[in-house]
């Protein structure tokens, strides 16, 4: 008997395109990835392949595998429950650009069961098309370096002519339009007036102070611009770092600005005569900027040790000996079976009786005596209104002058508006004529105009942002230190001491708690939300918020 053979059906391969442009400028232009898709899924119609996906990869470049939807693309071809059994790109560059790593992708992922085929170029188990796919890869590779090469000896000419290529500019310039060379826009760094002015307060709040008062730190400063409204380009509060970058930015008093300093893609430095000097405008006097550098020198800071604000010991980092200035160490010693431990001078106990004569405290006599005078002494609300009386006449009295600032600021911008409204009816009346002067005229009303209004709405955050100290605010105060010093663990009474308290003596004699009204000050108007203001050296660390948020109760 004779049997008829069933036909095979044959399933037609799964297919997932993968198009990729190197650029951010070729992604938004929208012009090569559709024409991508265009012939990929005609290629994929007449092999008869059911298309399942695609990968769109814009502005990547394809030197690396630091793409995202490249990678997320190969851990789907590594699944058992892939949605395809075939990449196709238009040309193996869009896979790759570097020969080596695409010769060892392609084969990882063939022996997945994935394959890897380029609609214009030919792919195949052939041992010719196995050699033509790595000598493609080799010339694409080469290919990448030269147009790197070239665009690097462009941006490097481009910038040697005084034009700037593209980065952010730094705090206190913009980019503007210098001239047109064809379709290409040339810019140069210009000043922006606002964001000058900034530049010129961080510069004064760290050389000289203001209003008054003493110069600041870095880190000071930083809290003065933050705690006053002053904000990023991002509408984010200031960091340390960027303050410091700033302080050290020769550009703003030197006029230069230095390009090609560092690879842009592993960061190390370039050979300093590969350096361009880019001329821009300045922004501060050079005695301003030098004055900043000398002190930048002299107060290199030293990094404080984890124990001083983490320690289980109440008074490191305050305590110090009244005779050396030394620092109060714990030291301690055993008998039997119990411990005693000892507040001691550490010039004496690590250099000998030569350089001080020492003294020992018993830790806990030192640590219940300093506690009892802060509440006891400092804490009463009527020593706290005596101690911040002086600070409430000061910032009566600034109030005043900034009202008589804002008063002049708007004097200035109704004087400004009021000369534009001339020059407008003028112009509109021919009574004048628009000419490039005029032009330039009627734009520097305007910058003093926007100048003066931002000034206005600085002076206004600023105005609204104050904390009035009220007996009651400073009964608050007292109440809620009281119970944290009492209360509160190790490390949460060490953080309230150190918000009001900066130094403590110890003499044979005497004790002195020494203090600033200014910090005082502060700690009355944030510590209310139980949020104490302090910094500790512990990873993953957020002032005034507990980076592992704890959910409702």
């Amino acid at each position: 008997m004779a049997f008829a053979a069933t036909p095979t059906i044959t399933q037609p391969k799964r297919v997932a395109l993968y198009l990729r442009v190197s650029t951010g400028r070729q992604a938004e232009g929208d012009v090569s990835i559709p024409s991508q898709r265009d012939v990929t899924q005609r290629f994929c119609e007449a092999q008869g392949w059911e298309l399942t996906c695609e990968f769109v990869e814009p502005g990547a470049s394809a030197t690396d595998d630091r793409r995202p939807v490249f990678r997320r693309m190969l851990e789907e071809a590594s699944r058992p429950d892939r949605r395809f059994d075939v990449i196709c790109v238009h040309a193996f560059s869009r896979f790759y650009r570097n020969g080596a790593e695409m010769e060892l992708t392609i084969r990882k992922l063939r022996k997945q069961g994935v394959e890897v085929i380029s609609m214009s170029q030919p792919t195949g188990d052939d041992p010719s098309q196995l050699l033509m796919r790595q000598i493609i890869g080799i010339f694409d590779e080469y290919t990448s370096r030269e147009n790197g090469k070239n665009v690097s000896r462009s941006m490097r000419e481009s910038a040697k002519q005084g034009f700037w290529n593209g980065a952010t500019a730094p705090l206190g310039y913009c980019i503007v339009e210098a001239e047109k060379r064809g379709s290409k826009i040339k810019k140069k760094l210009a000043v922006d007036p606002v964001e000058a002015e900034l530049v010129r307060l961080i510069f004064t709040l760290y050389a000289y102070g203001i209003d008054g008062a003493p110069p600041l730190g870095v880190k000071d400063t930083t809290k003065w611009l933050n705690a006053k409204g002053y904000r990023t380009r991002k509408g984010a509060a200031f960091g340390v770092g960027p303050i410091h970058n700033i302080l050290t930015n020769r550009t703003y008093a030197l006029g230069i600005c230095r390009y090609g300093v560092r690879n842009g893609r592993t960061q190390e430095l370039n050979d300093p005569e590969s350096v361009v000097e880019i001329p821009v405008p300045t922004i501060l006097p050079l005695p301003l900027f030098e004055a900043v550098q000398a002190k930048l020198t002299r107060n290199n800071p030293k990094v404080t040790a984890p124990r001083v604000v983490n320690g289980p010991i109440l008074l490191t980092g305050l305590a110090v000996c009244a005779t050396c200035g030394s620092w109060m160490t714990r030291t301690g010693t055993k008998r039997g079976n119990r411990s005693y431990s000892y507040y001691t001078c550490a010039g004496c106990h690590q250099k000998g009786p030569s350089v001080c004569k020492g003294r020992h405290i018993p830790l806990a006599k030192l640590d219940d005596l300093i506690l009892t005078n802060v509440k006891e002494q400092l804490l009463a609300p009527e020593r706290l209104e005596d101690i911040l009386c002086k600070l409430v006449e000061r910032r009566t009295s600034r109030q005043t002058e900034v009202a008589e600032r804002r008063c002049a600021l708007e004097a200035q911008r109704d004087k400004a508006k009021d000369r534009l409204a001339r020059l407008y009816r003028a112009i509109e009346d021919g009574v004048v004529e628009l000419d490039a002067d005029l032009k330039d005229r009627i734009q520097a009303i305007k910058q003093e105009r926007d100048l003066a209004e931002t000034a206005i709405e600085r002076i206004t955050d600023t105005a609204a942002s104050r904390t009035e100290i009220t007996p009651a605010r400073l009964a608050a105060f007292s109440d809620l230190m009281r119970d944290k010093l009492d209360t509160g663990d190790i490390h949460a009474r060490k953080a309230y001491l150190r918000a009001v308290i900066s130094r403590i003596e110890v003499g044979d004699e005497n004790i002195r708690i020494i203090g600033e009204k200014a910090s005082l000050e502060k700690a009355v108007g944030t510590t209310l939300t139980g949020k104490i203001p302090v910094s500790g050296l512990v990873r993953k660390w957020c002032t005034q918020l507990d980076s592992n948020q704890w959910p409702p109760d």
